[in-house]
This record gives C-alpha cells, structure tokens and sequence, in this order.
C-alpha cells in the first residue's frame, strides 16, 4: 500500500516541478544570468568563518572535559 503510494506521490512532485524548472532556467540560460560579481567581490566571510571556527573548537573543549570528568568519576566509583 505504502510502495503505491510513494510512487504515486513522486510521480505528482516530478510532474509538478518539471515545468517550474524549466520555466525558471529559460530566462536565466536566454540572457546569460545576473553579474554578481561586483556584490560577492566585496564580502568577506573571514570573521565569521574564524567566529564559527572559535565557536566549534570551544563546543569540542567542553566535549573533551565533560567526557574526561566522566572517565574520571567513573575510575574513582569503580565502574
């Protein structure tokens, strides 16, 4: 019943989201797409790519001394 289904289901989606596309990539492929790069030469992501970097490094410190206090408390109960 649920094989039917899905299959009936991916059909409609396929069908519906073909024609959008192609409709959508006309204009864009016809005229060669918007120039961006006068927008995209001016960012840059170096000081959020450093504060993700900061902020993953202190997510695994605390990792590592949550995990560490946890081998040692078990060492000392015994487990």
């Amino acid at each position: 019943m649920f094989k039917n289904l899905a299959s009936k289901g991916s059909k409609l989606v396929a069908l519906s989201i073909v024609p959008v596309l192609s409709f959508a990539a006309g204009p864009a492929k016809a005229a060669g797409g918007p120039d961006l790069t006068a927008l995209s030469g001016q960012v840059d992501f170096t000081t959020t790519i450093a504060a993700v970097l900061a902020i993953s490094g202190l997510l695994a410190g605390l990792y590592i001394a949550i995990k560490a206090s946890k081998t040692v408390l078990g060492m000392i109960r015994g487990r």
